[in-house]
């Protein structure tokens, strides 16, 4: 049997083993016939090694070599030797070198692949990269991207164990909890009509291990959400998961921006600036209409409600009469914009279900846009000093409904951004948010629900809103966010097994689903509960921040699609009537 045991990786072989026997194993990469000798570069995840096949030194390994292609499996032994003069290849660790075949062995055959592996310049669908996942991540670009993830939870692990924390694995299989998304369902065989939910996020564990005396805990775990995805979202997800006793919300962002510094730092070769800049949740809204924007470029907004009142323009006027937020921001150099570009900006806000895009130029001449007239000369020079324009500048205004107006003008400006080359991929911005409210209405079901989850604390200050004025509590809650994204949300949890009943029933939770639902923890809360804090990255998001790109499913081994689906393994998928018949289950 021929021995296939590697002496050397491929990406290993340098100019000092010239000489060297070697046995290499891996994949055909590429195949190159020069009319005599035939060049294989033979590849795996530590590199390639070009191998050369002499009719001359080997005619049997030779006569093999003519029938090779891409993607079979090979084993050789051979000589190291040199390129020569004028041969090597300076983009390749191995290019120095190339090993003399003596012996060859095929180890495995392949079909040939639905895409090219060794094009560099990869065009396919994402469709039938998915399908052929397996095939995909034999490409470097991703091979590197889970390296780099494989890396980044080495560091957490690391550096969260130095600072006295304990990984503990939480249940998959637990109870169905409302925490703000679908849950995935599990049918029970055992309790016919009883289901299991996998869980949104190990919290009600993770605070259980508080109470337990776990003092510092933390897991990078498995999470599953049932709700509409995008780009930045997988209905499974992996969360560095983390909680500790008697700390501070300012002992929390200490922790995280060192264990952020030192994962990007070892990462991208940046470390961040730290302390990371803060700004509450009402300060972000204002500025950038986003509860998570990109601070790597300007075009801060500023509200002219006041402005537009004493213009003559009846749009604005019209808007205002029906509680509008009239609000824009200024794009530095934007008198440029054609009237076309314009007209694109103002289609991509319809879009969004805005009806009209406002603007204004400052040329030579002043104030120049078909609305410029329906402001005077004194309004006009209040609107330039709002936004602090100079000559070149372009101001885009949209006047609807708050939560509407903030969207429209956040994509607006991320868009502008990108299309006028203003984000920069190699810097990295972050930003903790605080002060979230602690509820929102819900206006489909009239009730309150939590902005973030029913275990968040409220600020001390506004206790005594709760029952007066239950929208205007500001919670302990707390977001980062990196370059436009949300990485991370945590809160100060509530400790107090009363308190806690009584944010469920605020929430129009009976007594009867409390002890339904949350019985369980409401009880434990009871026997002596520490404060406590915690806080949960998006490890996915991450890395798809640090290895520099805006898809999530470049860094996940398997994902699925937009729309849940696994190409590869064809899934969700129906399954055999025996098993139903099992879980006591009929389809409709």
């Amino acid at each position: 049997m021929f021995d296939f045991r590697r002496t050397h990786h491929l990406g290993e072989i340098r100019k000092e083993n010239i000489g060297d026997k070697a046995t290499l194993s891996g994949w055909v990469h590429r195949r190159r016939d020069h009319g005599g000798l035939i060049f294989i570069d033979l590849r795996d995840r530590f590199g390639l090694t070009q191998l050369v096949f002499d009719p001359k030194l080997c005619p049997e390994a030779h006569q093999k070599a003519e029938q090779i292609r891409s993607e079979w499996v090979l084993s050789v032994k051979g000589k190291v030797r040199s390129r020569g003069e004028g041969m090597t290849n300076p983009n390749l660790a191995t290019g120095e070198v190339e090993l003399e075949v003596e012996e060859l062995e095929i180890l495995s055959k392949a079909k040939t692949p639905p895409f090219s592996l060794s094009d560099e310049n990869l065009e396919v669908s994402e469709e039938v990269r998915l399908k052929f996942r397996h095939l995909d991540l034999r490409r470097k670009e991703l091979q590197e991207k889970l390296i780099k993830r494989h890396e980044a939870q080495l560091i957490a692990r690391n550096f969260l164990h130095k600072q006295g924390f304990v990984e503990v694995t939480t249940p998959i299989l637990g109870k169905s909890t409302p925490e703000g998304s679908r849950d995935y369902l599990v049918p029970s065989r055992i309790h016919p009509g009883e289901f299991y939910a996998l869980p949104q996020s190990p919290q009600v564990f993770k605070q259980l291990l508080m109470v337990a005396g776990l003092d510092r805990y933390f897991q990078i775990c498995s999470c599953f959400r049932d709700e509409d995805l995008r780009a930045d979202r997988q209905p499974e997800f992996t969360q560095i998961d983390i909680e500790m006793s008697f700390g501070t919300p300012e002992e929390i962002y200490a922790l995280l921006e060192g264990l952020l510094s030192e994962m990007f730092d070892k990462l991208t070769g940046k470390r961040p600036l730290t302390p990371f800049k803060r700004m509450t949740h009402e300060e972000v809204m204002s500025k950038y209409g986003s509860d998570k924007p990109d601070l790597r470029y300007g075009m801060q907004m500023s509200k002219i409600n006041d402005i537009a009142e004493q213009s003559d323009f009846s749009v604005f006027k019209e808007a205002l009469k029906n509680g509008a937020l009239i609000k824009g921001f200024k794009v530095d150099g934007g008198a440029k914009f054609s009237r076309k570009g314009i007209d694109t900006y103002t289609a991509f806000v319809g879009n969004l279900g805005i009806k009209g895009l406002a603007w204004l130029k400052f040329t030579a001449e002043g104030l120049q846009g078909s609305i410029a007239k329906f402001f005077n000369e004194a309004l006009q020079k209040e609107l330039m000093a709002r936004f602090e324009m100079k000559e070149g500048d372009l101001i885009f205004m949209i006047a609807d409904d708050p939560d509407r107006c903030n969207l429209a003008l956040d994509h607006l400006r991320r868009k502008i951004a990108k299309d006028e080359g203003l984000v920069d991929p190699n810097r990295f911005e972050f930003l903790w948010v605080t002060d979230f409210p602690l509820f929102h209405w819900n206006e489909e079901e009239n009730r309150l629900d939590s902005l973030h989850h029913p275990f968040t604390a409220p600020h001390p200050e506004d206790i005594h809103l709760m029952d007066s004025d239950p929208l205007k509590v500001r919670s302990l809650g707390y977001d980062i966010v990196l370059n436009g994204y949300e990485i991370g949300g945590g809160s100060q949890r509530i400790h107090d097994s009363e308190f806690q009943e009584n944010i469920f029933k605020a929430l129009n939770l009976t007594p009867e689903a409390i002890k339904k639902k949350f019985g369980f923890f409401v009880e434990a809360l009871k026997y002596g509960t520490p404060p406590h804090l915690g806080l949960a990255l998006g490890l996915d998001r991450i890395m798809m921040i640090a290895t520099k790109t805006d898809n999530i499913r470049d860094v996940i081994a398997f994902p699925k699609t937009q729309k849940a689906s696994d190409l590869m393994m064809d899934c969700p998928s129906e399954v055999d009537p025996e098993q139903l018949k099992e879980l006591k289950l009929k389809l409709n």
